[in-house]
């Protein structure tokens, strides 16, 4: 059974430089995606953390 296929690329110069401006793009976007989901993680944690009293 053949689970993935293998293609060869050969892009032309136009195409590489496009393609070199996607990678930057999505790149970016993952790691402002990345960083907002761990400011968010991080400000929920520190919220519940200091929203407990002592001997609860």
């Amino acid at each position: 059974m053949i689970r993935a296929y293998k293609f060869l690329m050969r892009p032309t110069t136009g195409q590489q430089i496009a393609l070199g401006e996607m990678l930057r793009d999505h790149c970016s976007l993952y790691n402002g995606a990345l960083q907002e989901r761990r400011g968010a993680y991080r400000h929920v944690s520190r919220t519940t953390v200091t929203g407990c009293s002592p001997g609860s």
